[in-house]
């Protein structure tokens, strides 16, 4: 039986920039997103991010070395200010051939300039239309407007995709990537529709068959609800939204500061699958994730369903 053609390139400025197919982006997850899972994005049409949030260079470089055996097609690297502080980052980034970098957490202007003098496209997250207005006066080439129902870390006022991602698009002239809340095609029209030209993934990728991450964490993504999450921290820095399991849910109400927690944890969690021992970081949008999918469907499930779901609303 042959295989069903793939779906056609979507043109937008995200995709030209990026060099890609498909103007979908996986989210720079620590520890997960790392060249198992990326290759496979990229692999699939889309783009491919390597962590640093994790501060473990060592093995970040590693995995850049790894993503150049499994594959040939364009990925990206992500440099979370808030845990890769050593300016010598932007020549760790460039001496590996990255020619794409998403920046988070942190100033927009401490890396773009040395990031654009040695050639790399940038894209800053932002959580609000004023942090979004910071990263252009940076100079970045794009934005990644991240609504707060996503998980991860987060602002502690969060606002949602619906609200942000049209403010920020009406306010910028560079292309604007939507996360938060992004799963499948549908989500991917909607974001299009308030303005973006590109949407990012990180819950749907970390269940995803390659993902790195154990079967626990996986299957704990696909029997959340819609109501499953939690968002820890509101009331100190940094916040954070993670899948509601007893351990977070106790933690939801305190008054004072909840702790990351330890790096054994963390591992043990995502590839141990002991849920008990740390947080699992997930957004609302889990409450529609509902199997473990191959990387590859996704993305064609994905683009199929966005072109779909675009024809049956020009038919309104």
């Amino acid at each position: 039986m042959s295989e069903a053609p793939l779906a056609a390139p979507v043109r937008s400025r995200v995709s030209e920039l990026l060099g890609v197919d498909y103007p979908i982006v996986q989210a720079p997850m620590g520890y997960i997103a790392r060249a198992q899972l990326a290759s496979a994005v990229s692999n699939a049409g889309a783009l491919g991010i390597i962590e640093t949030s994790s501060g473990q260079l060592d093995q970040v470089r590693d995995e850049i070395v790894k993503m150049r055996d499994l594959t040939d097609k364009p990925f990206g690297v992500n440099i979370a200010q808030l845990f890769v502080r050593d300016p010598a980052i932007v020549d760790f980034v460039h001496e590996h051939g990255v020619r794409f970098v998403t920046t988070s957490a942190g100033d927009p202007s401490v890396f773009t300039g040395a990031l654009h003098d040695a050639g790399i496209t940038v894209f800053h997250v932002v959580p609000s239309l004023r942090a979004a207005l910071k990263a252009i006066a940076a100079g970045v080439d794009g934005i990644v407007a991240e609504g707060g129902e996503g998980g991860g870390f987060k602002a502690t006022r969060d606002v949602a995709s619906m609200v942000l991602i049209p403010l920020v698009c009406a306010a910028v002239d560079v292309p604007v990537i939507a996360a938060g809340g992004v799963c499948d095609g549908r989500s991917m029209a909607a974001a299009f529709a308030l303005g973006a030209e590109g949407v990012q993934m990180g819950t749907r990728m970390v269940s995803a068959a390659e993902s790195p991450v154990h079967d626990n964490y996986k299957n704990l993504i696909i029997d959340t609800p819609e109501t499953g999450t939690v968002f820890l921290n509101r009331w100190h820095k940094p916040g954070f939204r993670v899948l509601a399991t007893p351990k977070s849910e106790a933690q939801e109400q305190l008054d004072e500061q909840v702790v990351l927690g330890s790096l054994d944890g963390i591992l043990k969690l995502y590839f141990e699958g002991d849920l008990d021992a740390a947080f699992a970081f997930g957004g609302q949008v889990a409450g529609r994730i509902d199997g473990v999918l191959p990387v590859a469907q996704i993305i064609q499930e994905t683009v199929t369903e966005f072109r779909t779901t675009i024809a049956s609303l020009a038919n309104i």
